[in-house]
């Protein structure tokens, strides 16, 4: 049965970072191939995992309106059937792990059905991978309107900071309010140095939600981000790989 893991954090916090690293931990792990969906409209998770830039969803969803609009879809293929396709045609395929890109926001209009449309498909592609890996934009409107009903572990990435902990424990608290069916909430701190203060460590443990761990901050994901070479240039000698490869496992542990 598919697992989905939901990654979602403020702007800056390095979510896509881990989102990758926890997709090749996945692959090295030999549990089969993964969907990584990259939900963020900025599309860059390609970078980290060392893939061509892909087309998006988003573009097939505004051709399609547009070509319906102009009645040249025609009555011998259904939207269902012309999404499916065109999505398929978008994924970008590498070694053992497929992206799918979301792209930007709707434009003007109602895409209420065509989203529906979107969510079902995608639900039915992911649900022939072990694992799809969504790295969400920072609220969860995304996976509630286009990306998928179900999510076994979401996790929320935040910096080392009070405001990014006041900025995670919202988003927690929105995961309870989409029309998304959320199994499971943790945290991950990402980009420690030493230990918390004692003052983030009570906001940490106020939350109320699981600890994954604390990523450290690592020189060498940020010389890869800033020059954008993929993450799997890391390797064992990576304090952040090293600190998400136990971390995945302990997601494989509250999803087995």
């Amino acid at each position: 049965m598919t697992k989905v893991i939901a990654l979602a954090g403020k702007g800056g916090t390095g979510k896509t970072t881990i989102a990758a690293l926890i997709t090749q931990n996945l692959v090295q792990r030999s549990l089969g191939p993964v969907l990584a969906i990259d939900a963020d409209p900025s599309t860059n998770l390609h970078m980290a995992l060392g893939l061509a830039t892909p087309e998006t969803i988003g573009e097939v969803r505004e051709d399609m309106m547009e070509t319906a609009q102009g009645g040249q879809l025609g009555v011998s293929i259904s939207r269902h059937d012309y999404l499916s396709h065109e999505i398929r045609m978008v994924m970008e395929e590498g070694e053992q792990i497929d992206l799918l890109a979301m792209g930007r926001p709707e434009g003007q209009g109602c895409y209420c059905a065509v989203n529906h449309l979107l969510r079902n498909i995608i639900d039915d592609i992911g649900g022939k991978y072990p694992f799809v890996v969504i790295d969400n934009e920072a609220g969860m409107e995304h996976i509630s309107r286009r990306t998928t009903k179900d999510v076994d572990q979401l996790i929320v990435v935040t910096d080392p900071t009070i405001r990014g902990i006041r900025a995670a424990a919202s988003i927690a608290a929105m995961a309870t309010d989409v029309e998304v069916n959320v199994r499971q909430t943790s945290l991950i701190v990402n980009r420690v140095i030493g230990s918390l203060p004692s003052a983030l460590q009570t906001a940490v443990d106020e939350l109320g939600i699981e600890v994954l761990g604390m990523v450290p901050a690592d020189d060498r994901v940020g010389e890869l981000d800033a020059i954008g070479q993929p993450l799997i240039a890391l390797n064992g000698d990576s304090p952040a790989a090293s600190a998400v490869a136990a971390m995945t496992k302990r997601i494989l542990d509250n999803l087995a």
